[in-house]
């Protein structure tokens, strides 16, 4: 499973912008990094907000896939920011919390690491659907 995950990754030329990684991917539980570097900042230093959605959101995305299948896609997500993000490393773990047969609903917590501490700096959750046979996936 993690091989074809982080092939598909691979494929996403956004993800590839950004550095990102799987590092572990299990059925209903998946861990994703974005490295951080001073291009993925805001004027404050922090790690901007929507590298740490894009973090959630990819990660609620192939957790839920674990479930469903790899022909899904974000149906809808919502995500709290909780403290600013500061760190080396950007950490998206997310599980399943429900599968139906059509969509499952995935919970998200986002962390930053500096070395062996980690900070959790935003939490997201989200529903994941398969998409129909028939509709174009790319």
């Amino acid at each position: 499973m993690l091989s074809q995950a982080k092939h598909i990754l691979a494929s996403q030329p956004f993800s590839l912008l950004l550095g990102a990684e799987i590092l572990n991917f299990s059925t209903g539980c998946v861990e994703l990094i974005v490295p951080v570097r001073p291009e993925l900042l805001q004027q404050h230093g922090f790690v901007h907000g929507g590298v740490l959605s894009y973090a959630a959101d990819n990660a609620l995305t192939f957790v839920g896939g674990s479930v469903l299948g790899p022909a899904v896609i974000t149906s809808e997500f919502k995500i709290n920011y909780l403290k600013p993000a500061v760190g080396d490393v950007v950490i998206a773990r997310a599980i399943v919390v429900h599968q139906g047969t059509t969509q499952s609903v995935c919970r998200c917590d986002v962390l930053v690491r500096t070395g062996n501490r980690e900070t959790l700096c935003a939490v997201a959750q989200g529903t994941i659907a398969r998409l129909s046979r028939g509709v174009d996936a790319g």
